[in-house]
């Protein structure tokens, strides 16, 4: 008889350290699908710093770093599907939005990459124009007080 309030056998599983032991820790077939999203977020964010939260990949860009402000993009793998979160506005990938902030493609389809790519160059593009917000309403409090 299983008692409650006990901790499950998955929790008790080390996690992985950086993103390359979470794809090698996940299903072999779905590794490479993991390998060419890791590289598509590289490529359209190559400044952001890849890093692991709650077990997770996920790639911290602009804001002050630690914060939810700086998370851009987590990504991992489930069961039947790969998530992405948070999503924010997906356009173009509506049918795959699940929730208020989370993507899910389930690994029986090819990821579509080109939507993803125009995903994450849009992220990028939000969190940009909320630094610039940010340091230009800095500016005109600055100039106030002087």
């Amino acid at each position: 008889m299983a008692r409650t309030g006990t901790s499950s056998t998955n929790s008790r599983i080390a996690k992985p350290a950086d993103v390359e032991g979470y794809i090698a820790s996940a299903a072999p077939a779905v590794q490479p699908q993991l390998r060419e999203l890791r590289a598509v977020i590289r490529a359209e964010a190559p400044d952001a710093v890849e890093k692991m939260s709650y077990g997770i990949p996920f790639y911290e860009y602009g804001g002050k770093a630690g914060t939810l402000a700086s998370r851009l993009i987590y990504f991992a793998a489930q069961k039947n599907h790969i998530a992405l979160y948070p999503a924010g506005e997906a356009k173009g990938l509506e049918q795959y939005l699940t929730e208020r902030s989370t993507l899910r493609f389930p690994l029986s389809k090819p990821l579509p990459m080109g939507k993803i790519r125009s995903f994450v160059k849009a992220r990028v593009k939000e969190k940009d124009a909320t630094l610039r917000k940010a340091a230009a309403g800095a500016g005109v409090r600055s100039s106030k007080t002087r």
